[in-house]
């Protein structure tokens, strides 16, 4: 049987079911993994699955990596072998196998080298808070003023990754924010705290009642109190052009769930782990254990950034660097991204 499949067939989670069953029942495995689009006037990139042999067994894929998709009658008869343990090693994904073998045997020798860190043992990566109605329970300054709205019930927060512009939040780029009205005061009223005549006067407002209606707030008690806000040391972008950013929190803001909060352990840095994210290779892990979303950009879920490596300062040949740069310009190109490394 033969099917056009999406690409995230190379990567995504509930692909890995699938696959195993396919491997589980069939004598061959063909994965034809196609740079160019198939269809041009969809987002979606599409591969190509075919499996032979039904009733039979393999612990192996046969992947063919392809620039673009020509018509033929049979499968392409060239491929990479991709064992069934390789494939384990590589988190279930064959979209690290687009690369040639010695940029991943690179990758590989120095995510396990001395030194070595997963973001995961430096600190926690987690979303950040859901309000359900977030142009209710975000105010700009002007419209705070006007509703008398106290400055305690107040919280300057990161809405999205388009304010993560520099490498840190500073108390300068929060005046930025509010001097150009921005809305990005997260009214934050905790449980049992008395409310002033004029915010009971807001939460009864038209936009409280619609607010109040959505599906995150109807099964909140009570309704405006949002939950899981907190003070992260820093922040992670969670769609990326380019490469995803890593911010300092000097200013004590909080995040919606549109950017990723991120919690330092014990005894590191920010400004450490900021000087490992800037090395190259760093970059390169990036694209290999975050996602292309479509239209050219990263994406990295909280468990996937916990995967990314940082590596200490390191000597590397002038061959080394040369690879990890080819990588990062490989996987860019699979993702439509054509930024230079």
């Amino acid at each position: 049987m033969a099917f056009v499949v999406p690409a995230e067939i190379g990567h995504a989670p509930y692909a890995v079911p699938l696959l195993s069953h396919l491997l589980d029942r069939f004598a061959t495995v063909q994965v034809i993994a196609v740079r160019e689009k198939i269809f041009a006037d969809l987002s979606e990139d599409c591969w190509l699955l075919y499996a032979d042999g039904r009733g039979g067994r393999s612990d192996e894929f046969r992947l063919t990596v392809l620039e673009r998709f020509d018509f033929a009658t049979y499968p392409p008869q060239t491929w990479v072998t991709v064992t069934r343990r390789e494939w384990t090693d590589w988190n279930h994904r064959l979209r690290p196998f687009v690369l040639p073998p010695s940029i991943r045997t690179l990758y590989r020798e120095s995510a396990s080298g001395a030194g070595a860190l997963r973001l995961g043992e430096v600190a926690s990566v987690g979303i950040g808070y859901v309000t359900g109605a977030n142009d209710f329970f975000h105010l700009r300054p002007s419209a705070a003023r006007l509703l008398r709205i106290p400055d305690r019930l107040l919280h300057v927060s990161v809405r999205n990754s388009s304010f993560l512009a520099t490498a840190s939040v500073t108390d300068g780029t929060v005046r930025g924010w509010l001097d150009r009205d921005e809305p990005v005061l997260l009214l934050r009223i905790e449980k049992d705290t008395p409310l002033t005549s004029a915010v009971r006067d807001y939460l009864s407002t038209p936009q409280a009642r619609e607010a109040s209606a959505t599906y995150k707030c109807r099964h909140r008690e009570p309704w405006y109190v949002v939950p899981d806000v907190f003070v992260p040391d820093g922040f992670l972008s969670y769609m990326s052009g380019v490469k995803p950013l890593l911010v300092s929190n000097p200013a004590g803001c909080v995040c919606t769930n549109s950017v990723h909060a991120v919690v330092l352990k014990k005894p590191f840095s920010m400004r450490g782990v900021q000087r490992l994210w800037d090395d190259p290779f760093t970059t390169l892990s990036c694209e290999l254990e975050g996602h292309p979303l479509g239209g050219g950009l990263l994406k990295v879920e909280p468990r996937e950034a916990g995967r990314i490596v940082l590596v200490p300062p390191a000597k590397r040949t002038a061959r080394q660097r040369k690879l990890i740069l080819e990588g990062i310009e490989i996987m860019r190109r699979w993702r439509h991204c054509e930024q230079s490394a």
